[in-house]
């Protein structure tokens, strides 16, 4: 190798690049030049950030090493997107991770912007050992209530794996209708990396959807507001009334329904 000494700063980014070790960063810890010094010090804090962040997403596995201990080696995690809007479906997802995965920056998706959840999304449908979407739309969101219709689009998302479970782990809610043994847990996208998992691949889905069903109906704006009742959305809905993508059972819509 040549000498450090030898190699201006750009060169010796690629060698610390390619050779992190703690010799290589002790040579730079050392070097009288501030920028090699500062590239050591960059490489230390990406390196702690790293492994400050793997151990945050071990974090996410507690219940799931639990369950793994006893033998519940394929898990779903079960999440679902869009019980509060006043038009579209509600989504949710099955996903059952593998032991052992590379997602750094998993989290809730509500916690992850736009870029990183779809970055997440393609991550996610790679390394799952499967997935599953299922969904329920407005008119059954309207016969059925919201907290009905998304376990029913949860249990669309179970019967959809192709892969059966072992395991559910469902964000708050339990499923009498599938006949898996499962845990709800509270906050579980926040608690659980299978549960984050389809809380990302339930959110991406729908969002996309929203976009797609924009075409039909662009007055409502939904490719930006999703459905939910943002001032503006409230303003169209006031002046032209529900769509066909409304929840004409939702409070909102139904005033808008009387003002027509």
């Amino acid at each position: 190798m040549v000498p450090l000494s030898q190699m201006n700063i750009k060169e010796v980014e690629i060698e610390l690049y390619n050779d992190p070790s703690p010799r290589m960063l002790a040579a730079c810890q050392n070097d009288p030049r501030q920028g090699v010094r500062r590239l050591a010090e960059r490489l230390i804090k990406h390196q702690q950030a790293q492994v400050q962040e793997d151990a945050r997403v071990q974090g996410l596995l507690i219940e799931e090493k639990k369950l793994w201990q006893k033998g519940f080696l394929l898990i779903a995690g079960i999440d679902e997107a869009g019980r509060g809007p006043l038009a579209g479906p509600v989504v949710a997802a099955a996903c059952i991770l593998p032991t052992r995965f590379m997602l750094p920056g998993l989290n809730d998706s509500k916690a992850l912007t736009e870029s990183k959840r779809e970055k997440l999304f393609s991550q996610i449908q790679t390394q799952a050992i499967d997935y599953a979407i299922g969904s329920a739309e407005p008119a059954e969101i309207d016969v059925l209530n919201i907290l009905q219709a998304t376990k029913l689009a949860m249990k669309r998302a179970v019967e959809g794996l192709t892969v059966r479970p072992h395991y559910l782990l469902i964000d708050a809610l339990t499923l009498p209708a599938v006949n898996l043994l499962q845990l709800p847990l509270v906050r579980g996208d926040q608690l659980s990396a299978s549960i984050a998992a389809a809380s990302i691949l339930a959110k991406v889905t729908r969002d996309r959807l929203m976009v797609e069903l924009d075409a039909l109906y662009p007055e409502y704006t939904f490719s930006k507001n999703k459905g939910y009742g943002t001032s503006e959305h409230m303003k169209v809905l006031r002046r032209l009334g529900p769509c066909p993508l409304h929840r004409k059972s939702f409070a909102p819509v139904k005033e808008g329904l009387s003002a027509l």
